[in-house]
């Protein structure tokens, strides 16, 4: 009887939080363990969205499997896209023209503002502030737009391939792009404005969902929810990939390790996304968009490993390859699925009313986590 009415033998109450649940952004199904308002235990069940996209990779040819990972974390496609394609270069050793590496570097910027657009209104959605969401939207749609004209798509863009990109830019894109950073600058300070100095809001997060710098590394936290914790982990940093190492942008990085701290770090993402697109606008070579490659790719037998920085962390693509057509393992490290892990340490002691502030600053994308 005691379980039927959702409680355990120390009397304290086990509830459910989804899997279909507005705040939790997906298929997620949480078990809360709650004493009172305070909560105890928080243990994420997956599976409800699993595709077994690894295993599928298996059967696909290295140009096919890369727009498989656009329907992991579907709010970085391009990125996700672009590591695969990184890893398959550095098997096939591919030098990518420089037109093409800018090109690349440009769209996952635009991903990156994109994806912390949507995540900036979504949070405070979730917290019971409507407004931000529609003025998100507003400049989303223009990157939107400015990708649909050159990729085709407005989410997932299947625009990398091998080599470089698969369509030159759209003769519009330069000025779209520059008229866009324009007015993301002068309405920017709108979020400031009406969620950042928002005393309510603030109170909502400060001191809410805490991780120290140590057990962010122990739970292998990586993008905003690790420098939230004062943990340097921007592989575009560290690990520099395509021209990343020549460009001049910061490395967003707060102490705090809370919920607070955490909004901060992808508040100043979007200003240094912003920086390095306007090195790069004008700045794009002419010469071609691909390297020359055969039709069916084969990669030597070998292990191969390449990482990325998503608008969520870390995303590292591991191909272990025998030399035939398609690879023979893949192995994705994404991470959300190692931000979620963290969650019931960050919950634990906290009211059940702030659970929803610390997952809408991991920024969770389910489909990246249980793919």
């Amino acid at each position: 009887m005691r379980e039927e009415l959702g409680t355990n033998d120390q009397g304290d109450m086990i509830i459910n939080v989804g899997p279909q649940h507005p705040s939790t952004h997906g298929v997620l199904h949480l078990i809360i363990t709650l004493h009172g308002e305070t909560i105890k235990k928080v243990e994420p069940h997956l599976g409800y969205i699993h595709r077994s996209i690894e295993k599928m990779s298996e059967s696909l040819s290295y140009r096919q499997f890369i727009y498989a990972t656009s329907r992991m974390d579907y709010l970085s496609s391009h990125i996700n896209n672009h590591a695969c394609a990184l890893c398959v270069e550095k098997g096939l050793q591919i030098e990518i023209p420089s037109r093409a590496q800018v090109i690349r570097v440009i769209m996952d910027e635009l991903t990156r503002l994109a994806s912390h657009q949507l995540w900036w209104g979504a949070l405070a959605m979730d917290l019971g502030a409507f407004t931000p969401f529609f003025h998100s939207f507003r400049e989303r749609e223009m990157v939107n737009e400015i990708m649909e004209e050159t990729c085709g798509a407005r989410l997932t863009m299947n625009y990398i391939v091998p080599g470089g990109v698969m369509f030159d830019l759209h003769p519009d894109f330069q000025r779209k792009v520059k008229e866009f950073i324009k007015q993301f600058k002068e309405k920017i300070h709108e979020y400031n404005d009406l969620v950042t100095g928002n005393v309510i809001f603030q109170s909502r997060t400060k001191g809410v969902g805490v991780i120290s710098k140590e057990d962010a590394i122990s739970y292998g936290c990586t993008g905003p929810t690790g420098r939230g914790s004062g943990l340097s982990c921007d592989i575009r940093k560290i690990a520099p990939y395509e021209i990343y190492d020549r460009l001049q942008f910061d490395e967003i990085i707060e102490e705090g390790g809370d919920s607070w701290a955490r909004y901060k770090v992808r508040i100043g993402e979007m200003m240094q996304s912003m920086r390095i697109i306007e090195q790069l606008i004008d700045e794009i070579p002419e010469g071609d968009i691909q390297a020359k490659t055969k039709a069916v790719l084969k990669l030597p037998k070998g292990d191969f490993y390449t990482r990325v920085e998503t608008a969520r962390g870390e995303l590292g693509v591991y191909i272990i390859s025998e030399g035939g057509t398609t690879p023979y393992r893949i192995k994705y490290r994404s991470p959300g699925f190692s931000n979620l892990s963290a969650l019931d340490h960050m919950a634990r002691g906290g009211k059940l009313g702030d659970l929803m502030a610390t997952m809408g600053t991991l920024d969770l994308v389910i489909p990246d986590i249980d793919r």
